[in-house]
């Protein structure tokens, strides 16, 4: 199966390419760095053409009020070239409970790209994952002030970047779903207690205080951000993926 990978070269198209071309198929990279942009339509075709799958993983430079028009441009040029192409599958990678936090601009966003999708002619996927265990140490870093740490107690349920590229992977040259795909990890932690664990393991002497103001994420009500009962589990533990790291 021939797979054009946008954001190939990325976190979790880099995995995604990687497994894809084990399995036998021929997945190509595409990025900014091979001469492809999604926003302005530079090398879309050329990276497309004879394609069954496209794998968009591309993401936005910004998590502000300018998120929304950067996959409104990339969407509308990766469908029409996708149409032209007569791709067969259009695969997203999204956020499990994106759409139930429009107080964040960034959400917002991602649910217009998946809307957006969903709205088109081409046959599609969109493959939600928890938060990533790799990003868990960039979290902590937005509310650190010296010697504290300042963390919201809302739900998470971190999932590793390896097993997110997994489901991608799967999910890409299965038959398209028309709907979404939960991938969610193993445990579900509050997130103090999750940086608590974090720099306990990295030996930071950085003290977490329990704050339901601190962050983005303070913005999420309840647990939407954990999935629901028919969610996919990934097997990586946050122990497990801490001890490798």
């Amino acid at each position: 199966m021939e797979c054009a990978v946008l954001g190939g070269t990325g976190l979790i198209g880099s995995k995604v390419v990687r497994k894809l071309n084990a399995e036998g198929h021929r997945a190509v990279p595409h990025s900014k760095s091979t001469g492809v942009d999604v926003v302005t339509g530079e090398g879309l075709d050329k990276a497309v053409a004879d394609s069954d799958v496209i794998v968009n993983l591309t993401n936005s430079p910004t998590f502000d009020e300018e998120a929304p028009a950067f996959f409104q441009q990339s969407m509308n040029n990766l469908l029409d070239t996708a149409r032209k192409a007569a791709v067969r599958h259009f695969v997203v990678l999204s956020i499990v409970g994106v759409d139930q936090v429009p107080e964040l601009d960034y959400y917002r966003a991602k649910t217009l790209q998946e809307e957006i999708l969903a709205a088109g002619t081409v046959p599609y996927s969109i493959v939600r994952a928890t938060q990533f265990m790799e990003f868990v140490d960039a979290i902590l870093s937005w509310t650190s002030d010296g010697d504290t740490v300042r963390l919201p107690t809302t739900p998470i349920r971190p999932t590793a970047a390896e097993d997110v590229a997994d489901a991608v992977a799967a999910v890409a040259v299965g038959t398209p779903v028309q709907g979404i795909h939960d991938v969610v990890g193993p445990e579900v932690f509050p997130l103090d207690e999750l940086g608590r664990i974090t720099l306990a393991a990295r030996s930071d002497s950085r003290t977490v205080i329990t704050d339901d103001t601190a962050g983005m994420f303070a913005a999420v009500r309840g647990d939407v951000l954990t999935g629901t009962g028919d969610a996919s589990p990934a097997p990586t533990r946050y122990a497990e993926w801490l001890a490798s790291h």
